[in-house]
């Protein structure tokens, strides 16, 4: 009986395995969207406000899950007139703008190569056959040949994007590619056909990057996707911070309030299991920054606090999805004015909920990681960045080392763990 189980399982054709598979998408990478704003001189010049005419957007990403066909997601969500797409690929990516020789795929909306996106929609591709392998890098190509008005796009990466003038959708080469941001534009989310679970980190600029080296994939969220492969897994991870983001207030610069952002940039993804929140900082911090960007900067309390971040559990277990919650890491030192006694005093009760309180299935302990032994409320000096706030590139190492691969609880999809 085993061997005719056996000879029955392996003669499924490959076009029926291939269509089984393509009914179960899973995210592979993803950014949140957020409204057009202009740069600053910290994140550089980007090209949201302004947006696009007659141009070619060529966008790289990496990504985490494997799969067998893959397919995008594209945003319109604060766009102020319907978005035309003229054409789209998706390639291998060989570095910079270059497209790998022979990988490219014309990539369709509804058969067509063509798409329009009304205002506050969005739009999947459909699939094309292009296998994927975890951590390589995909070159999503957008050809915009009208004027978009203002653009959709994630203001902070640590990836650069690259634009053309006119008709470049089908080059393979970068010598038209001559313009360049560190933003994304349009581009929410690759997915994969493949069995397999996924981890959304979601928060501010702890989540997003900031502090980590340009180009270098190493945010604490690509060292976190890195254990899981490492470890066996065949997890995708999305990063679903904003830099800027708070819990319980909107900003014109850096996105929409935590609840009203949750279902579409971590429950919305196909496949999600787990997610890894990260948020108060800005809360505590912003009421000390007299900015445009920063209001409305009211004080809040830590009971405030709690009730948001339970709230946002309560979602996520009414999915189905568990919740790792992330402690705040030291905000003493940083070189604007973002701690004082009174901030400290909160942090480290919000601390203390996120630690023991019981609301959160498993705790990702980034202020113990972080933390300085020899100063309390302050990091370690060689795990912080320049601005004395934010994780550099060892901080990140340190915080993704902090988790638990098996608070997770991926299932089969997960790492393997030693017995």
């Amino acid at each position: 009986m085993l061997a005719v189980a056996l000879c029955a399982a392996t003669a499924v054709p490959a076009a029926a395995q291939d269509r089984a598979a393509a009914e179960n998408w899973v995210a592979t990478w993803g950014a949140a969207v957020q409204r057009p704003t202009p740069g600053t001189e910290d994140d550089g010049p980007n090209w949201s406000v302004a947006g696009f005419r007659d141009h070619t957007l060529r966008q790289v990403v990496r990504v985490t899950a494997a799969g067998s066909q893959a397919r995008i997601r594209l945003s319109n969500l604060y766009g102020t007139k319907p978005l035309k797409i003229t054409g789209a690929r998706l390639g291998r990516s060989a570095g910079g703008a270059l497209v790998w020789p022979g990988s490219s795929r014309v990539l369709r909306f509804g058969g067509k190569p063509a798409t329009e996106i009304p205002p506050g929609k969005e739009a999947v591709s459909d699939p094309v056959a292009l296998t994927t392998s975890p951590l390589e890098k995909l070159a999503v190509t957008l050809r915009l040949s009208g004027a978009t008005g203002p653009a959709t796009f994630h203001r902070f990466t640590t990836a650069t994007s690259y634009r053309a003038q006119g008709d470049h959708l089908s080059d393979q080469g970068v010598d038209a590619f001559n313009q360049s941001t560190g933003a994304w534009y349009y581009l929410s989310g690759v997915e994969v056909a493949a069995d397999a679970p996924v981890v959304v980190a979601f928060g501010d600029s702890l989540v997003d990057g900031v502090g980590s080296s340009a180009g270098a994939d190493v945010r604490f969220v690509d060292q976190l996707a890195e254990r899981l492969v490492e470890a066996g897994g065949r997890a995708g991870t999305v990063n679903a911070g904003i830099a800027g983001s708070r819990l319980l207030n909107d900003s014109a610069c850096f996105g929409d309030k935590a609840p009203d952002r949750f279902r579409r940039d971590v429950l919305d993804r196909p496949g999600v299991k787990a997610v890894v929140i990260h948020l108060g900082a800005n809360d505590l911090g912003y009421p000390q920054i007299d900015s445009a960007c920063t209001k409305p900067n009211p004080r809040v309390t830590v009971a405030q606090l709690i009730e948001g971040h339970q709230a946002l559990i309560r979602s996520a277990h009414a999915r189905g999805v568990r919740a790792i919650g992330v402690t705040i890491p030291p905000l003493k030192g940083a070189l604007f004015p973002f701690w004082n006694e009174d901030v400290e005093k909160a942090r480290t009760a919000l601390n203390q909920w996120i630690r023991t309180g019981g609301g959160y299935d498993a705790v990702l302990d980034a202020d113990h990681a972080v933390a300085d032994p020899a100063a309390p409320g302050r990091p370690r000096p060689g795990y912080v960045f320049v601005d004395g706030l934010h994780p550099n590139d060892a901080g990140s190492h340190a915080i993704a080392s902090a988790l638990r691969l098996e608070d997770l609880k991926l299932g089969a999809g997960g790492p393997r763990l030693p017995s």
